[in-house]
């Protein structure tokens, strides 16, 4: 068994509004243990047998059926997640500066990311699944980055999280696996 943290794409926002309680009780039909949703963006928490590509392809499939909505996910293992944080120079609480991470399931979509994005934003990839960027307080969804990021051609295979809700995700996951 594996514990993973899953990222959707796009939700509670766009018209995309799901509750985090019929989002969990949804994952829990899937044989998903241990699921935990965190805040109201479309995060969790859980243990699966599955391998980290058909637990993806599930989530996605569940969620299309139940919620009706074009459906993306990113899949991270616990230490896939805690090494990515680790690795990111960036901080977590500066009051000027906010740092996200852009996840992927894809690593040559963040490839694309990093090649377009050097030029107006400092970027750090940290690992074949996340990129780090930077976006001044209060301008983050003007910031040319996010721009970048919201094009549709990444929405199937890119999510972007500020670097607390990550710091978050990832202390659940340690939570769980202390209990």
């Amino acid at each position: 068994m594996t514990s993973y943290a899953v990222f959707l794409r796009g939700v509670n926002v766009g018209g995309v509004n799901l509750k985090m309680a019929e989002l969990r009780t949804a994952l829990e039909t899937l044989g998903l243990t241990d699921v935990k949703t965190l805040l109201a963006s479309g995060n969790f928490v859980a243990v699966s047998d599955a391998a980290p590509d058909a637990l993806k392809s599930t989530v996605e499939g569940c969620l299309r059926r139940t919620f009706g909505y074009e459906a993306w996910v990113v899949v991270l293992t616990a230490r896939q997640l805690a090494d990515i944080i680790m690795a990111c120079p960036y901080p977590a609480n500066d009051p000027q500066t906010h740092s996200y991470l852009t996840l992927s399931c894809d690593p040559l979509a963040l490839d694309a990311l990093e090649e377009a994005g050097r030029e107006d934003t400092e970027l750090c990839r940290l690992s074949p699944e996340a990129l780090a960027w930077l976006a001044p307080a209060g301008g983050t969804t003007d910031s040319p980055f996010s721009k970048l990021c919201a094009k549709a051609k990444y929405k199937s295979t890119t999510t972007t999280r500020n670097l607390r809700t990550l710091v978050k995700v990832r202390d659940a996951l340690a939570q769980d696996a202390s209990n």
